[in-house]
């Protein structure tokens, strides 16, 4: 049961935009890789975490929801499915997205890795609109995508204590 706790603390906690809780579910040396992120450690992966919530609480509080079901874990495996309405920072759009997790957990229960699957184009197109409708199949643009989010990510993290 400790590692089905963790997955329903990490989504209880993001549901509240409660990132400090959710960095306490990651071991030191975690890693998260998803479509826009590939990130290596607590300071990385917590660092996402918090970004993401102060950039909700900030533009997109009115809109936030978060809803997860399907949570599983079994040894040291576990996995969850999630959906996220909320305003995508960048462009202002409202996003609309269906988020499948697997993770692997420490013998403490806490996630060492967390792989997160959702249809890209189906993202982009909702992010980001006309570009994403017409381009997000490409890799080109999940590339740049992913190059943003590293870049504001390292600026994020450059100023914070």
């Amino acid at each position: 049961m400790r590692n089905e706790d963790t997955i329903q603390r990490l989504y209880q906690a993001f549901a509240s935009l409660d990132a400090d809780t959710m960095a306490s579910c990651y071991a030191p040396d975690a890693r998260f890789d998803d479509e826009a992120f590939s990130l290596r450690g607590a300071r990385e992966v917590g660092g996402m975490w918090k970004m993401l919530c102060e950039a909700t609480r900030a533009k997109g509080a009115d809109v936030w929801k978060l809803s997860w079901r399907d949570v599983q874990a079994e040894g040291s495996t576990g996995r969850a499915h999630w959906d996220a309405h909320y305003r995508f920072s960048a462009t202002g759009r409202i996003v609309d997205n269906s988020i499948d997790s697997e993770f692997r957990f420490t013998p403490e229960g806490l996630i060492a890795e967390q792989r997160d699957r959702f249809d890209f184009w189906t993202w982009s197109r909702q992010a980001l609109g006309t570009p994403g409708l017409l381009l997000g199949w490409t890799p080109m643009l999940r590339n740049k995508v992913r190059a943003g989010a590293a870049k504001n990510l390292a600026t994020y993290l450059a100023n914070q204590p």
